[in-house]
């Protein structure tokens, strides 16, 4: 079976152009990725990005606005799963998944939680109770394979001893253990683990490696995890898709995500320019890690911070500075840019979530000052801008507008300061 599966070039999940929308929230958008048959393929992504979203629909908790979740078993069968009930997902499409809080029979033992996964079986050999209870030989052969299956999946999780103990009695670890193994004994294709290592320890942590790793090469499962332990990502996984506000940003190897300088941007918060020079600094300096960009981004936005505070009284000195020329407005900027600031103060754009210090400046160098110049842009506008800020969509999704609109009218209701002082 496992050879099988690794001579199967097919996708065992194709997922195209998934959107799924809550009202006006935009929860998965146009989202496209294939699962390999066989492979361990890793959903990553800061909080809110629309990982659980992305189980949901395939697990047929959710049924997506748009797209197409194709699964296809070893045996060819193809589902769309996106037209399918849950329960029916799990048991034709062979799909199975475990949850971020874990949702085992607590007052059930370990055994028994593993035998109600194999319920589907153990219905149909006992002619849905009628055989059972006459004792047929088909339902006493169904009982005893799914208590040797049981059996087998205690002994892979280290829980033999502790058969007959409730569910609930169990340490963390080896709850979130049992859960995967009752996965397991619904024979899936398909295993999508929700954050399978929250809350677990190193060591635990490397246990469960070894679990999903053995998974994989004894029963050629293929295995979606959303996960935030990079730790654990890095190193199992075969492949990484990377969500930022339910849009892909990255998709690849674990080596070439992990220097991606959008995903960096994404789990820091910061800018893509900025990160990218910050990385190049530091492959300047023969790292190609990026630890050496977090550090340096930390290292000199408390540079910046420090030398902001010293310039601060110095400029309070010099009151009659002449003022520089205004700067010349760079080609591609939008209709409303203005040659200078007006009255020679611009406002603090980085008030503007998703606007760091290296936008601004780009924004400045393009004529944009004030905040009621971004609430006044049109569509063309939005389109120029992001063509020099190189970023797509991104003005949309975090909604510049919206929030420049409200700033420009907190700032028009403040107060005018006062001139004070007399003629001498």
């Amino acid at each position: 079976m496992v050879s099988e599966v690794r001579n199967n070039p097919s996708p065992v999940l194709r997922v195209e152009h998934l959107s799924m929308k809550f009202g006006g929230l935009v929860a998965i958008n146009d989202l496209n990725f294939e699962a390999k048959r066989g492979a361990i393929t890793a959903l990553i992504g800061p909080n809110g990005a629309g990982k659980t979203t992305v189980f949901n629909c395939i697990t047929g908790f959710y049924k997506p606005t748009e797209g197409m979740l194709t699964m296809t078993r070893q045996n060819g069968e193809e589902y769309l799963l996106e037209r399918m009930a849950d329960f029916v997902i799990t048991k034709k499409a062979k799909v199975a998944r475990t949850f971020q809080n874990i949702r085992l029979f607590s007052g059930l033992t370990v055994l028994e939680n593993l035998l109600v996964a194999q319920h589907n079986p153990l219905m149909l050999s006992s002619g849905y109770t009628i055989l059972g209870l006459l004792g047929f030989p088909t339902y006493k052969k169904a009982a005893a394979d799914a208590i040797e299956k049981a059996r087998f999946w205690l002994q892979k999780i280290n829980l033999v001893e502790r058969a007959d103990d409730p569910a609930g009695d169990l340490p963390y670890g080896a709850q979130r253990r049992l859960e995967i193994a009752r996965a397991m004994c619904t024979d899936p294709e398909l295993l999508c683990l929700d954050e399978p290592a929250a809350g677990l320890n190193a060591r635990e942590s490397a246990e469960l490696n070894q679990l999903l790793l053995s998974i994989r090469e004894e029963t050629g499962t293929s295995i979606i995890l959303i996960e935030h332990d990079m730790s654990v990502v890095m190193e199992i996984s075969d492949h990484v898709i990377v969500l930022e506000y339910g849009t892909k940003i990255s998709d690849g190897t674990p080596e070439t995500v992990k220097n991606d300088p959008k995903v960096i941007a994404a789990y820091l918060g910061v800018e893509d320019e900025e990160v990218v020079e910050l990385i190049e600094h530091a492959a300047a300096t023969g790292s190609d890690d990026i630890t050496a960009a977090v550090d340096l981004l930390s290292t000199e936005a408390i540079q910046e911070i420090t030398e902001t505070q010293a310039e601060v009284p110095v400029a309070a000195k010099a009151k009659t500075a002449a003022k520089p020329a205004a700067p010349a407005i760079k080609a591609g900027a939008t209709a409303n840019a203005l040659a200078a600031p007006r009255e020679g103060e611009s406002d603090d754009l980085t008030l503007i979530k998703g606007i760091g210090p290296v936008n601004a400046r780009r924004l400045n160098e393009h004529g944009i000052f004030h905040f009621d110049q971004i609430a006044a842009w049109k569509k063309a506008d939005v389109t120029a801008a992001e063509a020099y800020l190189a970023f797509d969509g991104r003005i949309a999704r975090e909604d510049w507008i919206g929030q420049a609109k409200k700033l420009a009218k907190e700032s028009q209701g403040k107060p005018a300061a006062k001139k004070t002082g007399g003629a001498k």
